[in-house]
């Protein structure tokens, strides 16, 4: 199952949303300032991103700026903490499911959520006179 983690407002968070349902791709949204995140979601996040805090946390956040926060000198458990109490440093859109994880919308990457069996149908099956071909010819390339 696809998860995004998502905010009002975020043009990214909307375009998510948007190419998931036009792909007929189910996902479960939470909002990361009405779903209290718990601990173990924002360990799973921190586990998955390759590059740790870089990938998720925007260090341009006001909260960071403005008290100088130094997420570096933070253990895990005070940076889960401080992820709980302060959800707005995180980066937004965050998608992922068993397998893949970004972070932001990127409209060439978010074609590896279509499920691999998907993908291999619309590259055989699909033909010129298909009324999907554009979008099919797109998985293709």
């Amino acid at each position: 199952m696809i998860v995004i983690y998502t905010s009002p407002g975020c043009a990214s968070c909307r375009k998510v949303k948007k190419w998931l349902k036009e792909h007929n791709l189910k996902y479960i949204e939470k909002n990361i300032f009405t779903t209290l995140l718990n601990e173990i979601e924002i360990r799973h996040l921190l586990n998955r991103s390759e590059n740790g805090t870089d990938d998720i946390i925007s260090k341009r956040s006001k909260i960071i700026q403005e008290n100088k926060i130094d997420l570096d000198s933070m253990s895990t458990t005070q940076l889960v903490d401080f992820i709980r109490h302060n959800p707005s440093v995180l980066k937004r859109p965050i998608i992922l499911n068993e397998k893949i994880f970004q972070v932001g919308f990127d409209e060439e990457e978010i074609d590896a959520f279509i499920p691999t069996e998907l993908r291999r149908i619309a590259k055989n099956a699909c033909n010129e006179q298909c009324p999907n071909w554009d979008g099919c010819q797109k998985l293709r390339n």
